[in-house]
C-alpha cells in the first residue's frame, strides 16, 4: 500500500465577541454568593493570562454554540467559497464540551454547513488532547489514500457552565450547614483559566503551490490511565478511592446541589503529574525518532497556566532535550486557555505570522490532565 504525504495547507481561527479583561471577568461570569471571589487574584497572577473571549453576554446568554463557532472558523478556512466546501471529503471535530451529548459535536458543525456534501464526520472524545485526536484521524485518513481533502478542528464553549448561577444551590447548602460558603479551590480556580474559541486545519496530500504549507512528520499520542487516578473531570463526583461516580448515578436533585455537571480539577494530582509523566515521553520519542532538540525552530507547548512554563523547561533539561524559550511559541496570555482548541489557535497564529520558513521544525506538544494523556507532533515548514 502506497502511502501519501500529509500536509496542512491552510489554517482559520474564530473568537467570539470581543476580548474579556481580567478586570472584566466577573461581569461575564458573575459572582457567586455576592461576594468576589477569593481565589481570582491569586490565580491569574499564576497564570499569567490577561484576556479571554466568552461565547455569552454579561447577561449569560449564549452569542454562538460551540458547533456553529467551528462552522464559521470553517467558512473562514474558505473565505466562504461554497464551491471549496463541497470539495471536503471529511470532517474531524475534537472538542470537551459539545453542546449535547447526542448528536455528537461532528455532525452538529456539519449540519450548521448545509452548502457541504454528504460526508464522513467524526467526534474524537476526550478534553485537550481530542483535538489532537481529531487532527491524527485526518491525518491517517489523508495518509492511506481514503480522502484527499480533510478538515480536523478544536473547539470550545466552556464560559456558560463557569458562570456563577451554576452554583447557586450549592453555595445555599453550604450556607445551610454554616460551612465557608465559598465554592472549593478545584471547582472555583477553573473558572478564571478558561475561554471560548474555535480553529482548524485543513489537511490534504498536496502542499501549497504558491504560499506555505506544513508537512506533518508523524502524531504520537499517549496515555497514562494505567497508571494514575482522574485529575479533571466533568458529569461525575470523585469518590475517596479515586474512582468515578457517574451523574446517572445522582438524583436530579443531587445534581444540582453538588453540581456534578461543573468542570472539576484535582490540583494536587495535576501539579504532581501532569509534566513529569508526558515529557518522559517525549524524550523517548526523540531517541526513537532519531529527532535533536536543536533541530526544533518553534515549540508550541499547550499550557493551561504560565505556572508551567519552567516546571516543563526543566523537565527538558532533565531529559537532555532543551529547547532554549526564545524558540517557544505561545499566545495563552492573551487568547486564554481554550482547552482542545489551543494548540490550533497556537498553530494558526505562528502560521500566518509571516515568521516561518521552509525547512523550519515545528514540534507541538499537547498534555491532558483528566487522566494524563499526552500528544505530540512533529511539522516541517515547506
Amino acid at each position: 500500500m502506497s502511502l501519501f504525504e500529509v500536509y496542512i495547507t491552510r489554517t482559520s481561527s474564530f473568537y467570539p465577541n470581543q476580548q474579556v479583561s481580567n478586570e472584566e471577568m466577573e461581569d461575564f461570569l458573575g459572582i457567586i454568593n455576592d461576594q468576589a471571589s477569593k481565589s481570582r487574584r491569586i490565580v491569574l497572577r499564576n497564570n499569567g493570562i490577561k484576556a479571554r473571549f466568552y461565547a455569552i453576554d454579561k447577561d449569560g446568554k449564549p452569542t454562538h454554540s460551540n458547533a456553529e463557532m467551528v462552522a464559521l472558523a470553517i467558512r473562514k478556512l474558505f473565505n466562504k467559497d461554497i464551491n471549496e466546501i463541497k470539495q471536503v471529503e471529511l470532517l474531524s471535530c475534537g472538542t470537551s464540551t459539545p453542546d449535547q451529548m447526542m448528536p455528537s459535536h461532528a455532525v452538529m458543525v456539519h449540519g450548521w454547513l448545509p452548502e457541504s456534501e454528504n460526508i464522513e464526520v467524526v467526534s474524537p472524545s476526550g478534553v485537550c488532547c481530542s483535538g489532537m485526536h481529531a487532527f491524527k484521524y485526518a491525518f491517517m485518513s489523508v495518509k492511506l489514500g481514503q480522502v484527499k481533502k480533510a478538515i480536523s478542528s478544536g473547539s470550545e464553549r466552556l464560559s456558560r457552565i463557569l458562570r456563577a448561577d451554576q452554583f447557586e444551590l450549592e453555595v445555599q447548602k453550604m450556607k445551610e450547614l454554616e460551612a465557608n460558603p465559598y465554592l472549593s479551590f478545584e471547582k472555583d480556580f477553573l473558572r478564571w483559566m478558561l475561554s471560548d474559541g474555535a480553529a482548524t486545519f485543513l489537511i490534504e496530500n498536496k502542499k501549497n503551490e504558491t504560499g506555505l504549507s506544513l508537512r506533518v512528520e508523524w502524531i504520537e499520542s499517549f496515555s497514562f490511565a494505567n497508571e494514575a487516578e482522574t485529575c479533571m473531570y466533568m458529569a461525575s463526583e470523585k469518590m475517596e478511592d479515586g474512582s468515578l461516580k457517574s451523574y446517572m448515578d445522582y438524583s436530579p436533585k443531587e445534581l444540582l446541589q453538588k453540581s456534578i455537571l461543573s468542570i472539576k480539577q484535582d490540583v494536587k494530582l495535576l501539579g504532581e503529574n501532569i509534566v513529569k509523566l508526558g515529557f518522559i515521553k517525549l524524550k523517548w520519542l526523540f531517541e526513537q525518532k532519531n529527532i535533536d532538540a536543536n533541530d526544533i525552530d518553534y515549540f508550541l507547548p499547550h499550557m493551561s497556566s504560565h505556572f508551567f512554563e519552567d516546571k516543563i523547561y526543566n523537565a527538558l533539561v532533565e531529559y537532555n532535550i532543551e529547547i532554549p524559550k526564545d524558540r517557544w511559541f505561545t499566545n495563552l496570555s492573551s487568547k486564554g486557555n481554550v482547552g482542545a482548541a489551543s494548540i490550533y489557535l497556537m498553530l494558526d497564529e505562528l502560521f500566518n505570522s509571516g515568521q516561518l520558513r521552509p525547512g523550519q521544525k515545528i514540534l507541538l506538544a499537547v498534555p491532558e490532565s483528566a487522566r494524563f494523556s499526552y500528544v505530540f507532533s512533529l511539522l516541517t515548514v515547506c
